[in-house]
């Protein structure tokens, strides 16, 4: 269902908002803007054509945040400077996620140009990190808030009290950090200084969405996912596991899903983080091509 706050227009995502769909946001002010359009293509369609569409800001680069954005194709882009470069080439989005094998890149190039309807896009404005933009109607502070993606940015609408979160979403899953720049200690910040926010109705990119009251201890119970997900792996490397073993256990996902190759390389990504993190703690150890728990 669709929520106003003001000027803030809550557009839910298909399948509730859950992956490959998002939640968006349009804001009708002197400047009418689309946030992450990845919602649901036919309302984005009926937006544009009226009251319209001015720019189109992503919260990060992600495909699921960007895959009816070449309905906006003659509008502009506005995107951090840090997730800019996956824009404007699919090789280089490619390069941020760190995918490696030719046969990993080809599926997921297919991937982002049928289901993604993935174009090279140039953004026309970059967003400054702690900037007050006024659209006429409506001030937005932009709040870095890296680790999901080094440039992943938060919008706190001043005048309704209304803080989108992005792919800070507080859902059961918990966070994700598997590109080649994120960063767990990175997500931890980011996740604490969200919870600080003046808010007074917070909007999640996925699933619940629009949150009219304190989230509360979800905040709380979104953090502990990582640590749990980092007792599993401390478990499991009681004796030593080379990577392969390690997605097999499927810590992240708890089992085996399909496509194969999409979920493998979640599980591969995220939980090499992890093997970095507690190898830099002195807690995990690698011999060879092998992890094992100190």
């Amino acid at each position: 269902m669709e929520k106003r706050f003001g000027p803030v227009l809550f557009i839910p995502g298909e399948k509730g908002g859950r992956y490959p769909y998002c939640h968006s946001l349009y804001i009708e002010a002197n400047l009418r803007v689309i946030i992450d359009p990845a919602s649901d293509r036919e309302r984005l369609k009926e937006l544009l054509d009226g009251p319209g569409v001015d720019a189109a800001w992503l919260s990060h680069y992600h495909e699921d945040h960007l895959m009816h954005l070449d309905l906006f194709e003659d509008r502009e882009i506005w995107v951090s400077d840090r997730d800019a470069p996956a824009l404007e080439d699919l090789e280089c989005f490619l390069d941020f996620y760190g995918m490696t094998t030719e046969k990993e890149r080809e599926y997921w190039r297919q991937v982002m140009r049928e289901q993604f309807h993935y174009k090279s896009r140039r953004a026309a404005r970059l967003f400054r990190e702690e900037e007050i933009i006024d659209l006429g109607g409506v001030t937005v502070e932009v709040i870095p808030t890296p680790g999901h993606t080094a440039g992943h940015c938060a919008f706190f609408f001043r005048e309704p009290g209304v803080l989108f979160l992005g792919d800070y979403d507080l859902a059961p899953f918990g966070p994700w950090y598997g590109d080649v720049v994120s960063d767990i200690e990175a997500t931890i910040a980011s996740i604490n200084r969200l919870r600080t926010v003046p808010a007074r109705v917070w909007i999640a990119a996925h699933e619940h969405g629009v949150f009219e009251s304190d989230p509360g201890k979800l905040w709380d119970r979104y953090l502990g996912v990582i640590d749990e997900r980092e007792a599993k792996l401390l478990d499991f490397l009681a004796v030593p596991r080379k990577m392969d073993e390690v997605v097999e256990a499927r810590i992240l996902y708890g089992k085996k899903r399909e496509p194969k190759e999409f979920y493998d390389f979640g599980e591969r990504s995220n939980m090499g983080k992890h093997l970095e993190r507690l190898m830099q703690q002195g807690v995990v150890i690698r011999e060879e091509d092998a992890y094992r728990r100190v």
